[in-house]
């Protein structure tokens, strides 16, 4: 029985790293592929007004 709980116990830790982890890394690949598409390099968001 105490094998059982402390592999509950220590997968449930494994999971707590693991999730946010591979959260984080969706979000990280999402963001840059949404800065480097290539149409978005085309659009003005991010230009700065010229000034002449």
């Amino acid at each position: 029985m105490a094998t059982i709980m402390m592999m509950v116990f220590f997968s449930g830790l494994a999971l707590d790293i693991a999730v946010p982890a591979a959260v984080l890394t969706v979000m990280a690949s999402l963001k840059w592929l949404v800065e480097n598409w290539p149409s978005a390099n085309d659009l003005p968001f991010d230009q700065k007004a010229e000034t002449a």
